[in-house]
């Protein structure tokens, strides 16, 4: 079955809100990455909220494909909307 690489989803009444398949440089082998919690919002409108939000997890520092946070802080990138990640 073919795979987008790198290129988040939504999943359908899963635990979290988002996946994307990545492959582990080490392994070689394709994973998948789940994230974002389903009850909650991205309120990434507000200037403050996003400054913050990047600042608490630490979004500049974040480098690891195969890391949940590493994709949170991709959707809390400032440039993109949510839906530009989806398309």
């Amino acid at each position: 079955m073919k795979r987008k690489l790198n290129k988040p989803f939504r999943t359908p009444k899963a635990n979290k809100k988002f996946a994307v398949y990545v492959k582990n440089p080490e392994t070689k082998n394709i994973n998948i990455v789940r994230f974002g919690d389903p009850n909650m919002e991205i309120r990434r409108d507000n200037p403050k909220r996003l400054k913050s939000f990047r600042a608490r997890h630490k979004c500049d520092t974040r480098d690891d494909i195969t890391s949940a946070s590493y994709w949170s802080c991709k959707m809390w990138e400032a440039d993109k909307s949510v839906t530009d990640y989806l398309k």
